[in-house]
């Protein structure tokens, strides 16, 4: 029997125009874009979808149900297409089909109403069911947007956690590094994975100094405190110090330095020293001695704080007081702008990270601003005794033949690479190990002297006592990408095969590698392979024709990138992410910069950056924090304008200026490449294996377009700040792009608790036992994420309620 035809309501109407136009713009867009990716070489996906939804469109308006038909055949190709283009990934098949499942939805629950309008059976029950598939599908794909995606599962055995025995608790984080061989890890389980879900505020102070620019060339907090029996130790970005009661967070003393630079205001941290503890002397056959103290008698400042500030100064303070140390310097300060020459004026020179106390020797290095001109100050490095702020030596990367001050009316050699990051120090060996950067400028090495091809980007080993150089290993040759070594090498105790142990050192670099080293002679104890790399387009450019990579040890974020690993929160922000890929230079890694826009992943902001690792020794494993975010480059001729784009910033002293310097970011704001955008990892030191890698992150206080998301998808956001390593088998992190602090269990990578803080924080916790209450606590700064508007002044310690 005919069923008579049903004119359609209206409504109906209405939202068929409203459907059709939904899917014709989506075609539209589609056919266009592909159209040019198509051009590029790229997927012919995007075309030949497009052009269905166009003709689904064209079916729809005028209320064909070939129109459904049609959408359908471009959603079940597309789900084809996902899963051959990306597997079974999570994140990667949300972007691709969720927002297409939607309209499917919607398609089919139109479909009963227009057969019924061409006079056929609506088919209601198989319709709906279908609909109610998907939208079950859709719903669990959204609920899994708030679980994490680890890509790395702990499959193997968990190590046990092993309780902290009588006597061995911790007593102090002296260091920047809590131990000189920067471990970030305490010997500390009041709190531990079992109860830290109770983990509560103790206490919250003000520090007054609010960092005021969220861009990263302002203020900005990344402070490490230091701890020392019932007093802790703070400094805040215009090199302020503060001394606070530990258990309490009450305001001891307050010493206001008030330091003033017009970019990149920050303190890192600071050192301590006390001249009543024993001088530890080497224990390494031929290492030389420690130069002992010589304080006067009765003098202030037995126990010293030491800093050094973006005015280059090196200040002493008494640890009890905040009062300068008269015996140091003039007055409790020592300039370091003798020898620098110009630049410091024009706050191109500028000491960021914390001081490195070797033995009594006090190391400092400096960081000097990048890209600007290839006559700069340069990176010399430089020891000054703890106790008078004497300069007991000099290491000139340039001219290592300058011990001390260059003679009158010289300067130390100029624009060489620079040590702008932590250091650490071996007591066994009186080592300090210092993570060296590149020479000016980062894009154009043209004019590097061979000193600085043989210095840069490398880990610099020196005797602490004469600054004499020990060796030294290279992790980029010719480095062309701000690939520096940006962080403290950490002293391990490799484990062999035979159970035995090598004195070893491991740090992570901007190109994503993890080195590990023999601690007397810099050879490498894993296995590290020169690899061919490709040579760029600049006329005079020497290109290394390989570059070293550590095989032996796993690389973190440095997969090499494909059409599809491009991303974005729909099928359109991901087409104009193909498009940009398609149009960039990219040959992996190591891709030159050049007059053709280049794509770099990682990008100058690296990999890995100054917060380091942590280690747990009881159980071997390091961490890692890393962030993905890559950048694209492109050198143009002095003078020369780009069509469309700003003026080309002049790189000083070279024929070629910068016209692109930018994230690789969709129109979105977000990285084109899949999440996760940054990870925690855990590196197993018996196996060299990763042993879990987990998504660290939400976009609760960030997302499109720099606007707030409010949702806790845990989709992996970039990092910058350190972790910390606890033997309650905790890792404590708050350097994300979220307002938490985070607890991960060190022995599988599930998140264990996080407390929600004021705002970001870019600081590094440190753990410690306050001696008066036995109580154990955790302390973080929190004065801003990078990027955020949000800022504060925030220090504030968690404990475990009575």
């Amino acid at each position: 029997m005919p069923i008579p035809q049903t004119p359609l309501s209206l409504p109906m109407r209405l939202w068929l125009v409203l459907l059709s136009l939904s899917i014709g713009a989506a075609g539209l867009f589609m056919s266009l874009f592909g159209y040019r990716l198509l051009a590029l070489h790229g997927s012919a996906y995007f075309v030949v979808c497009g052009v269905v939804l166009l003709l689904s469109a064209a079916k729809l308006v005028r209320a064909k149900t070939a129109g459904v038909a049609l959408f359908g055949v471009a959603y079940i190709g597309s789900v084809g297409w996902a899963i051959m283009d990306v597997g079974l990934a999570f994140w990667p098949l949300m972007s691709r089909l969720q927002l297409l499942t939607v309209l499917m939805i919607a398609v089919l629950l139109t479909l009963p109403r227009l057969r019924r309008g061409e006079g056929r059976p609506p088919l209601k029950t198989p319709t709906y069911a279908c609909a109610t598939v998907l939208i079950l599908a859709s719903l669990g794909a959204g609920g899994s947007m708030f679980l994490p995606h680890a890509e790395v599962h702990a499959s193997t055995p968990i190590p046990p956690r092993i309780p902290v025995t009588v006597g061995h608790e911790q007593t102090d984080w002296q260091h920047y590094g809590n131990t000189p061989g920067a471990s970030r890890f305490v010997a500390l389980d009041q709190i531990n994975s079992d109860n830290v879900q109770r983990l509560q505020v103790a206490w919250t102070y003000h520090t007054g100094d609010i960092p005021i620019s969220p861009t990263g060339n302002g203020a900005e907090d990344e402070t490490t405190p230091l701890q020392v029996g019932q007093q802790l130790f703070v400094c805040t970005p215009h090199n302020n110090v503060i001394a606070l009661q530990a258990s309490t967070g009450k305001q001891l003393w307050k010493t206001e330095i008030n330091a003033q630079q017009k970019t990149w205001m920050r303190c890192r941290g600071l050192a301590y020293f006390d001249v009543d503890q024993p001088v530890s002397q080497p224990s390494v056959a031929g290492a030389t001695a420690v130069p002992l103290p010589l304080p006067q008698i009765g003098a202030l400042c037995r126990q010293r704080i030491v800093l050094n500030t973006i005015e280059a100064e090196l200040i002493a303070l008494d640890a009890h007081t905040g009062q300068f140390c008269t015996d140091f310097g003039i007055g409790g300060r020592v300039d370091l702008k003798p020898g620098i020459g110009k630049g410091v004026e024009s706050n191109q020179y500028s000491l960021t990270s914390a001081p490195t106390l070797a033995g009594t020797t006090v190391v400092v290095g400096g960081r000097v601003a990048d890209n600007a001109s290839t006559d700069m100050p340069g990176g010399v490095i430089r020891g000054y005794d703890v106790m008078t702020g004497a300069l007991r030596w000099a290491f000139d990367p340039g001219n290592p033949q300058v011990r001390l001050l260059p003679t009158p009316g010289q300067t130390y050699s100029r624009s060489t690479p620079n040590v702008w990051a932590p250091m650490s120090y071996d007591p066994a060996s009186n080592t300090v190990y210092l993570p060296v950067g590149s020479a000016a400028i980062d894009f154009y090495g043209v004019q590097h002297h061979p000193l600085d091809r043989q210095f840069g980007a490398s880990l610099l080993a020196l005797d602490a006592t004469t600054g004499l150089e020990k060796w030294h290993f290279q992790t980029v040759h010719d480095d062309l990408w701000d690939f520096d070594v940006p962080m403290p090498p950490s002293l391990i105790d490799l484990p062999q095969a035979d159970g035995t142990s090598t004195p070893a050192l491991v740090f992570g670099t901007k190109a994503g590698q993890l080195f590990v080293l023999d601690r007397l002679t810099g050879k490498p104890l894993t296995q590290v392979e020169e690899q061919p790399v490709m040579a760029g387009d600049i006329p005079g450019e020497t290109y290394s024709p390989t570059q070293p990579v550590s095989v032996g040890m796993p690389q973190v974020g440095t997969e090499r990138l494909s059409e599809a690993d491009m991303w974005g929160i729909t099928p359109f922000d991901q087409l104009l992410c193909r498009i940009e890929f398609k149009s960039l230079r990219y040959d992996g890694l190591f891709t030159p910069p050049g007059t053709q826009t280049t794509l770099n992943l990682p990008g100058s902001l690296g990999d890995m950056n100054w917060g380091g690792l942590s280690i747990d020794p009881t159980r071997q494993y390091l961490f890692v924090n890393d962030m993905r975010v890559g950048l694209e480059v492109q050198l143009v001729a002095q003078g020369e304008e780009v069509k469309g784009k700003k003026p080309p910033r002049a790189l000083q002293g070279t024929p070629y200026a910068i016209s692109v310097k930018r994230r690789f970011l969709s129109p979105l704001g977000i990285p084109c490449q899949k999440p996760p955008f940054g990870t925690l990892t855990a590196v197993d030191l018996k196996t060299r294996q990763i042993a879990w890698q987990a998504p660290i992150g939400t976009v609760q206080d960030t997302g499109p377009l720099g606007i707030k998301m409010h949702l806790p998808m845990p989709i992996g956001m970039p990092t910058l700040g350190g972790t910390l390593a606890t033997q309650g088998g905790l890792l404590f992190i708050a350097a994300t792009q979220d307002h938490y602090l985070h607890a991960f269990d060190t022995g599988n990578g599930s998140e264990l608790w996080k407390g929600r803080l004021p705002v970001g924080s870019q600081g590094t916790p440190i753990s410690y036992r306050d001696p008066a209450t036995g109580k154990q606590y955790v302390v973080v700064t929190a004065g801003g994420g990078r990027g955020s508007q949000d800022r504060g002044d925030y220090v504030i310690a968690y404990a475990l309620p009575e």
